[in-house]
């Protein structure tokens, strides 16, 4: 290998080396990326991207080409399920992507924007709050189905597809539970935190609110810490580091001396990012003790009440139901089996694998707005692996995956619900006599 720069304390500049040379080039994680399976393009597989890495850490101009080819990767990390190398995939392009935003050349309107969504947005409850009002007005009103209807028509063009998108709200927001304490059904079992995110507390408030409830019904004492804010893990996708790091010293700080048992997590893309905050915080003295120990307490909500003797109290749900993985629980933290034991456990589901359950959906934060034509793509694949299975409802563990599968459901389904497994737990709870 021809002389390299080295990355190993300046993980700014690019993938980390010692990460570069874990490649082999064997192959295998060709068929686990989306955009292979949908392009068949070398350079748009993780093989592919790793070597156009490495030709940049050794010196090569960063061209057009590798800014496309890095930013239309999902992040999915499906790649690292496959790798037999233990290829570090999902941190390297984080790594790259932080490297293309130093040097990102952007129109003043285009930096506006990002720093209003991620800096401003994201960030501030009261700015989430105001647009989520917008939001409802917008629904209330009528427009918001009228705009779908015309997306659907293949009237509105690209601007169709990204209104397929556009989360609904549900007020009330659940910014006013935070800083609550909820009590235990009976005899407290754990203490827990639970942390609420950022565009959830909007638009999905009531799945934050059967999470608690969930948690409850199974002895668990919940405290919804105040100080908590956006995890970071946006921020992180899109090169935006610093950013993510500022956001993870609050997280830290909030809860991290609570003495609780877990921090919970209904969100598996938000989870993976809160569990590497000690690597997102080794270099600073003062935070990577906390953020370790932070990372070691933070638990999905599937992991954690498969890890409990669940409350077995539940009621029937007759339902054809199927899973479909969310990426960064399944690719990025392992967990694939909580999920599926939870849905095996509730009376009355029937429950169906749909084929390449583990393949990306499309979602992955907000590519499916910075990159719609790909992520529509993927979605009807993965509609037509789901109606294979004639399930009445499709359960997943990630916001993200809600809103896409919701999409795919009006698009190219068969009147499907789209439900987050802790919500089936829940109408389980409530079914119970």
């Amino acid at each position: 290998m021809a002389d390299s720069i080295d990355l190993s304390e300046q993980t700014a500049l690019g993938p980390r080396q010692f990460d570069l040379d874990r490649c082999v080039h064997c192959g295998l994680c060709l068929n686990a990326c989306p955009t292979y399976r949908e392009l068949g393009l070398e350079m748009d597989s993780p093989r592919g991207r790793v070597y156009q890495m490495v030709q940049v850490a050794n010196g090569a101009a960063i061209t057009e080409a590798y800014q496309k080819h890095i930013g239309l990767c999902l992040a999915c990390r499906g790649c690292e399920s496959a790798c037999p190398s233990g290829v570090p995939y999902g941190r390297m392009v984080e790594d790259a992507r932080a490297q293309l935003e130093s040097v990102a050349a952007r129109g003043w309107l285009t930096r506006r924007f990002r720093k209003f969504i991620f800096v401003y947005l994201l960030q501030s409850r009261a700015a989430l709050s105001v647009a989520g009002t917008l939001l409802y007005l917008f629904e209330r009103s009528g427009l918001k189905a009228v705009a779908r209807g015309l997306g659907q028509m293949k009237l509105l063009g690209r601007l169709g597809d990204l209104q397929q998108l556009t989360p609904s709200a549900d007020p009330p927001f659940f910014f006013s539970q935070i800083g609550r304490t909820f009590p235990a059904d009976g005899k407290p079992r754990r203490r827990v935190a639970f942390l609420a995110g950022c565009i959830a507390n909007v638009s999905f408030a009531r799945l934050n609110e059967a999470t608690v409830r969930v948690l409850q019904r199974n002895g668990c004492e919940v405290v919804i810490p105040e100080g908590q804010g956006c995890c970071g893990a946006l921020h992180l996708h899109s090169g935006m580091r610093e950013e993510a790091r500022k956001l993870a010293k609050r997280n830290v700080d909030a809860m991290v001396e609570g003495g609780f048992d877990a921090i919970i997590t209904n969100a598996a893309g938000c989870g993976s990012t809160l569990k590497e905050y000690g690597e997102l915080l080794e270099d600073i003295p003062e935070y990577a003790g906390k953020a370790r120990k932070f990372a070691g307490l933070m638990r999905d909500i599937t992991e954690f009440l498969s890890a409990l003797e669940l409350n077995p109290k539940l009621g029937r749900v007759d339902a054809v139901v199927t899973y479909q993985d969310s990426c960064h629980l399944a690719h990025g933290q392992k967990i694939r089996k909580s999920p599926r034991e939870l849905l095996a456990a509730i009376p009355g589901v029937t429950f169906r694998e749909m084929p390449g359950a583990d393949i990306c959906c499309g979602s992955a934060g907000i590519y499916n707005v910075v990159q719609n034509a790909m992520s529509m793509q993927i979605l009807k694949h993965k509609m037509e692996a789901v109606n294979s299975t004639h399930a009445q409802i499709i359960a997943t563990a990630n916001p993200g995956c809600l809103l896409q599968l919701q999409a795919g459901v009006r698009l190219h389904g068969s009147g499907q619900r789209v439900m987050h497994v802790v919500e089936l737990l829940d109408q389980s709870y409530k079914n119970a006599k």
